[in-house]
């Protein structure tokens, strides 16, 4: 496979994701999107060890983990920040946990569902939670490529190689 190919099949695979989520939030079933995704991940994997062009040399290898080392440095920082945060946030209210409700003394047998009810918890705390992960899986994403622009320049991997002349 040649690296274009590789590169539209990442594209492709990214846009199949975007909407097995809408799909998943459709149907309001969270492991469509959760087995999608680690099955775009392995399809990618094994697409990338099947190109036939050279993908990285000794230079991009230290440029990429220098950009992955400075992202996780700056990531724990920010996450662990935001989370401090959260917490003083849930620990300074009520967490949500209603008493059970006394029995109906209507009702002769043991088992109650309630469907009508609202949730225990609200989306308020799950739906605000899900998104700050996704802001913060963004913001690592962002860092990353930052961090590897910073030292794809600083390193010359852009640079035209003597051996390639």
């Amino acid at each position: 496979m040649k690296r274009n190919t590789f590169y539209l099949l990442a594209g492709i695979v990214a846009l199949a994701e975007v909407g097995i989520f809408w799909l998943s939030v459709e149907l309001e079933r969270p492991i469509l999107i959760q087995v999608a995704f680690v099955l775009g991940v392995l399809l990618l994997y094994v697409a990338r060890r099947r190109v036939e062009e050279r993908l990285e040399d000794e230079r991009t290898a230290m440029i990429t983990e220098k950009a992955a080392l400075r992202t996780l440095e700056v990531s724990w920082v920010v996450f662990f920040a935001i989370s401090l945060g959260s917490a003083v946030v849930a620990f300074s209210r009520p967490l949500g946990l209603r008493p059970p409700h006394p029995p109906d003394p209507n009702v002769t047998h043991a088992l109650i569902i309630r469907i009508t009810e609202p949730d225990v918890l609200p989306f308020d705390l799950f739906g605000r939670f899900a998104i700050g992960q996704l802001v913060l899986l963004c913001l690592m994403i962002f860092l990353y490529v930052g961090f590897r622009m910073y030292y794809a320049r600083k390193y010359g991997e852009w640079d035209r190689d003597e051996e390639q002349d």
